[in-house]
């Protein structure tokens, strides 16, 4: 039970400082996606509005 409960720890410690490295270290530009900006609405009827 206790090297369960080892496991648990460094996978959570292991994904806070990813997502902290990823959120304030890496530049955004690295994950930014092609089609941002693109809006497909087509005729107005899309219901996104």
């Amino acid at each position: 039970m206790e090297l369960f409960q080892n496991i648990l720890v460094y996978v959570t410690l292991i994904l806070a400082v990813g997502y902290i490295v990823k959120k304030f270290f890496l530049p955004s530009t690295v994950f930014a996606s092609k089609k941002r900006g693109v809006k497909n609405c087509g005729d107005g009827n899309c219901g996104c509005h």
